[in-house]
């Protein structure tokens, strides 16, 4: 071990002295500039100088990045030799206080090049003609007056002969809106409305060439194509080769936009793509999104991305809707916040009205708009609220209902700055009966027969796609076709987060609603990706050396892309936000929890091969895998339980995957069936690990199974795992205690506790339970309440301040009024009340080497903050998990509530899809339930110099309702449908568990509100919580052979690089793999003012530039050809390319060949 840390510190010292040598190469420049001054005649001269010194320092710091890695392998390679040539020395006893040296300790700076720094330093500068949402939200009142018919709104007037010059273009787009699972599950609704949408869709399309349809759900497409013949397949060819079918946006589904990660929101658009491809051979061009509660910038991204060029959007805030009409900007560029051109830029069309059915499209009177949809004649199933029914269109009233119609019309283009109109005539599941299809086409189209045959009215309508629309507004907005730029039509940056549709009514409910499925489907999400790139690089190994046939691609790969639809189909803005009926949540739930079973099996028959150290020796055997995963979840509602590993005096191994592209020190926790217990790498060298209890408990009574018969312990170590690759441990029951047990102290106020014989651990509950309770790692101290169990105050040791930081829990009920709180709205009934148990809670300290924790149980959460004692990224913050269970609740919501000492003023932020960030104002003109919005994966608050980030591993609502303060739902039980089409409440709760980091930070400069990006500390402790390295234990069975770890990345990608995904790409022929994956990466903008210092990784940046030559260790790239995000589209004339270089926050995809 001595001899182990003198090679590391060896190569520590290198790492100094090449860090030292750039310092002095870069002082050296400058005494050259100061000393050598050139007279102002020669400035150009000057520049050229600067620029080759700039080159050669380029070169200089890529030549360092290398020295680095190179470092880096032959200090590990030294010490593994160490350890093999030393042999297995054994832990004994260990000391229980202080803090073990667990690990060689990493570089203790990142080295960052100042060229990264550049993107976030830069200010914001809105353009000319921008509007940013934020400045709207400042402008309104969101006030409500009575705006006439258009109630939310106002009244609209025209001159008869405005459209004299330029004749009004209409364009009436038929559509039928099929939520993949709502009021009745996906295969219900499919079985009883979709397959005769899609099967009347063809017969009627083909009846008139004039007719057009609009479809936007895959999911549904891709079940009906595969009940249809050939014959029938080429019928729908033929519509989309004639422009009457067009299919927008082509996703799986319309994703929820507010919960959704982009991980998956790319899943899902690339799995309605590729299947397009493959099977009618479409590329969509327009985004469609009708129905989704509140629209995200980052799905505006992932469309561009794509290679599609419009959108349109409906629910957003009926007071930005009146603003934006009164501008006449519901036509506008859409562009990221961080875009200085037009690269990001894609043209949006807002609906202007309450919804998107018939009668809230064609015009601003609801009354009139109804009488124009058809399928309302009398006789029918439904009719109009307004009770003036529908008129089937004669020769006796077309006149005088075709200028009825067209007054709406032209009253609609009044809001626009072109005479080019959108009339959508469609609803949910309209369609589904031939007699619709007859009922609305034969009679719109006498009365654009009846409009377009008199040119005094100069108008011409039509049906239409919604690209035949924005092909007609392009060139009428007199859209530039190369700089994408029109001077008609504004630039919009920014969200439209939280969605209201009347009075105040908004939607940040469903931002928490069912939260035990949203922390399911960010399981699943991890385990797909994580079994994505087992899989890629499994199958390019097993291609390699030629054991195609014993590796099972094809019963993998089918799992993977049931997988895959599976997570896709929970995107769907009826799935993630939690707004189905308790029947389809189940069939959700049922769904993503199969799949998680399915690619545990990928992962372990992956890494089953490539940890095989004699590949020769590769069996593969459905019945008896090599490897199982260390937890069970015995049902789609439950929480996953631990296996308990038996161990004997036979070595046991286990295989632990590091998912992330970082090299990676971090805790595992594994139940074993005795505290005896020696641990060893593969080569033998002994690992020091914590054993500590496992307890079940109440606020009542403490049960240790530390003293039932054959009673599980935890055994917790840091584990060393290379960047994607899989490491291997021993374990051996032990003839004596080789752990290291903790000590554990308990409290409870007012009452007497006892606790049984607990052997091997220290059991202290003191008789003065008034002063504080602390825990600590090396750079970590918090101190808890001993009342309550809850963090108080949190220290950083490197600087030494402490600073106030309070947890605590708040309930809210719901509003007396009518309307209450349901799964959609939160509708509260005042402020917070704080959260007072009926109960002295139980407080449980463990203190060990390996992690400290405080255990609280009340009885509606079982809240534990725990430190890592790791030198690197788990040991900067402070980890929050609550296991919440409100079951017996009567309409209230639980909320965890942080208040620090920060002066935040009315200031927050919070990401938008794990992507990006977007600041928050909180706004005393709103209710409180509007100063709410969707945090996917973080929410931070910060004052000059200090930042706190509260990490979550699960989408839910959050607000920030005073300075200082951040607040999370957990949970909410409402017993009451809340009027937006769900008719029930929301009662089906489960015991969830919610996982979060806490992470306070230091700035060195004062921030600059207008925008804001994470520290680079904060993106990877935010991947580490989402990704945690996954322990596979090799079964029994299969102790004679030999395991080998495996790194198959030759270094770590740049530390601001993230490997969004590698998932291999479906043959073009059958359901299996091809040779091919889709390498997707992503650039993260990170904010260089905060320390870089102690987070443990052996990575730096690279101006987004990454040899893909040099990227693995033992596969070959043979082919880079970049793509569009979806593999629509082939990029660069489809040249392969040796270097690819990521600009800040860029996603891209490429096509990969390895071998």
């Amino acid at each position: 071990m001595k001899l182990s840390r003198q090679f590391t510190l060896f190569g520590s010292a290198i790492f100094c002295v090449v860090v030292f040598s750039l310092y002095l190469m870069l002082d050296h420049l400058q005494l050259d500039r100061t000393k050598n001054p050139s007279s102002g005649s020669s400035f150009p001269g000057q520049l050229t100088i600067l620029q080759e010194k700039i080159d050669h320092l380029e070169r200089l710091l890529a030549e360092n990045n290398e020295i680095i890695s190179n470092i880096r392998d032959s200090v590990l390679d030294l010490s593994e030799s160490v350890k093999d040539s030393k042999g297995s020395p054994e832990v004994g006893n260990q000391s229980r206080v202080g803090y073990p040296e667990l690990l060689a300790s990493p570089p203790l700076v990142i080295p960052i090049q100042q060229e990264d720094c550049h993107f976030a330093a830069k200010p914001y500068n809105k353009p000319a003609d921008g509007v940013q949402m934020l400045d709207v939200y400042d402008l309104l009142s969101f006030d409500n007056p009575d705006g006439g018919v258009w109630k939310q709104g106002f009244d609209i007037s025209y001159n008869e002969n405005e459209w004299d010059t330029e004749p009004l273009q209409v364009f009436v787009v038929p559509h039928s809106h099929n939520d993949p699972g709502w009021l009745k599950t996906f295969d219900d609704y499919y079985r009883d409305q979709t397959q005769h949408i899609l099967n009347n869709m063809v017969v009627k399309l083909h009846e008139d060439e004039r007719r057009r349809m609009l479809w936007s759900e895959i999911s549904y497409f891709s079940k009906w194509w595969d009940s249809i013949d050939s014959q029938k397949r080429d019928a729908v060819k033929s519509l989309i080769e004639r422009g009457q079918l067009e299919i927008a946006t082509g996703g799986w589904v319309m994703p929820d936009e507010a919960n959704t990660h982009y991980f998956a929101m790319i899943d899902q658009l690339l799995e309605g793509h590729q299947w397009l491809e493959r099977n009618v051979g479409v590329k969509p061009k327009t985004g469609w999104a009708v129905d989704p509660f509140g629209h995200s910038p980052t799905m505006t991204y992932l469309l561009k991305q794509a290679g599609m060029s419009n959108m349109l959007i409906q629910r957003v805030h009926y007071s930005v809707k009146k603003h934006f009409a009164i501008q006449k900007t519901l036509e506008f560029f859409w562009r990221q916040t961080w875009g200085k051109d037009t690269t990001t830029d894609i043209l949006c069309h807002m609906m202007p009205f309450y919804s998107y059915d018939v009668p809230h499209t064609c015009g601003p009177d609801p009354k009139i708009c109804c009488q124009f949809d058809f399928k309302r004649l009398p006789g029918g199933r439904i009719s109009c609220p307004w009770r003036v029914p529908p008129q089937t269109i004669n020769d006796g009233n077309v006149k005088e209902r075709a200028l009825m119609l067209l007054d709406q019309y032209r009253k609609k283009s009044k809001l626009f700055r072109t005479h080019v109109v959108l009339a959508p005539l469609g609803d949910d599941f309209r369609y589904n009966e031939a007699s619709e299809w007859d009922q609305q086409f034969q009679n719109y189209q006498k009365l654009f027969d009846y409009m377009n045959s008199h040119p005094e009215l100069h108008v011409k309508a039509q049906f239409g796609t919604i690209s035949d629309y924005f092909s007609a507004l392009r060139p009428a907005a007199a859209v530039d076709p190369v700089s994408n730029t029109s001077p008609l039509l504004p630039v919009v940056s920014g969200d439209f987060f939280t969605y209201a549709d009347r009075d105040d009514h908004y939607w940040s409910g469903y931002f928490t609603s069912r939260p035990f499925y949203k922390r399911l489907d960010r399981v699943l999400e991890s385990h797909l990706r994580a079994a994505e790139i087992l899989f890629s690089l499994a199958l390019a190994s097993v291609q390699k050396a030629n054991k195609w046939n014993d590796f099972p691609s094809l019963e993998n790969y089918k799992l993977l892309t049931e997988a895959r639809r599976n997570l896709g189909l929970f995107q769907h803005h009826d799935a993630i936000t939690g707004t189905g009926k308790d029947w389809v949540v189940v069939d959700y739930g049922t769904r993503l929890f199969h799949s998680i079973l399915n690619v545990k099996r990928v992962m372990a028959n992956s890494a089953h091969w490539l940890v095989l150290k004699d590949k020769g020796a590769y069996i593969h055997s459905s019945s008896m895998p090599l490897l199982q995963m260390d937890d069970v979840q015995p049902a789609q509602d439950a929480l996953p339980r631990k296996m308990v590993l038996k161990l004997s005096t036979r070595p046991r191994s286990l295989v632990i995957y590091n998912p992330t592209e970082q090299d990676r020190w971090s805790v595992v926790t594994v139940y074993v069936n005795t505290p005896r217990v020696r641990l060893q790498t593969a080569s033998g060298h002994a690992v020091t690990a914590q054993v500590s209890a496992v307890w079940e408990e109440t606020t009542r009574f403490l049960i240790l199974l530390q003293n039932l018969p054959t009673c599980p312990r935890q055994l917790s170590f840091v584990a060393q795992v290379p960047a994607l690759g899989l490491t291997v441990y021993r374990l051996t029951e032990a003839v004596e205690l080789r752990t290291v047990p903790v000590d554990y102290t308990f409290l409870k106020q007012h009452e007497e506790l006892s606790v049984d014989s607990a052997e091997p651990f220290r059991v202290d509950i003191p008789q003065d339970d008034s002063l504080p309770i602390s825990i600590e790692n090396p750079l970590i101290k918090i101190w808890c309440s001993a009342t309550t169990g809850l963090m108080e105050v949190i220290k950083y040791k490197e600087g030494g301040v402490e600073h106030k930081v309070e947890v605590g829990f708040v309930w809210y009920g719901t509003t007396s009024n009518r309307d209450k709180s349901g799964a959609y709205l939160f509708l509260p009934d005042g402020e917070a009340k704080a959260y007072t148990p009926n109960h002295a809670p139980v407080i449980r300290v463990t203190k060990g080497v390996v992690f400290s924790e405080v255990t609280t149980t009340y009885q509606h959460v079982t809240h534990t903050l725990r430190l890592y004692n790791v030198q690197g990224i788990e040991g900067q913050s402070v980890e929050i998990s609550n296991t919440v269970d409100i079951r017996g609740e009567f309409n209230r919501e639980i909320a965890m509530r942080i208040t620090s000492d920060l002066n935040s003023s009315d200031r927050f932020f919070t990401d938008l899809n794990g992507f990006q960030i977007q600041p928050r104002r909180t706004m005393a003109k709103l209710p409180l339930q509007a100063n709410f919005y969707p945090m996917t994966t973080m929410a931070y608050i910060q004052e000059s110099g200090v930042r706190l980030t509260l990490l979550t591993a699960q989408s839910l609502g959050v607000s920030s309702l005073k300075s200082g303060q951040l607040e999370v739902i957990m949970d909410r039980r409402l017993m009451q449908d809340d009027n937006r089409g769900l008719g029930q409440g929301v009662q089906d709760n489960k015991i969830t568990a919610n996982l979060f980091r806490l992470l306070l930070e230091k700035r060195s400069e004062t921030f600059k509100p207008e925008w804001s990006y994470p520290s680079l500390l904060s993106h990877i402790t935010s991947m580490y919580l989402n990704h945690p390295v996954i322990p596979m234990v090799v079964s029994p069975n299969y102790d004679s052979l030999t395991f080998a770890p495996l790194s198959p990345l030759r270094a770590a990608l740049p530390c601001d690089v993230h490997l969004v995904n590698l998932r291999t790409i479906q043959a073009k022929e059958g359901a299996g793999p091809s040779h091919e994956v889709a390498l997707i990466l992503h650039r993260r903008g990170f904010d260089c003012e905060f320390s870089n210092r102690n987070m443990g990784l052996l990575c730096s940046t690279t101006q987004g530039k990454l040899p893909m030559g040099k990227l693995f260790s033992e596969l070959s790239v043979q082919s880079v050809t970049p793509a569009s995000l979806s593999l629509m589209h082939t990029l660069d004339g489809g040249r392969s390319q040796e270097e690819i270089q990521l600009k800040p926050m860029e996603i891209r995809t490429y096509r990969v060949q390895l071998r």
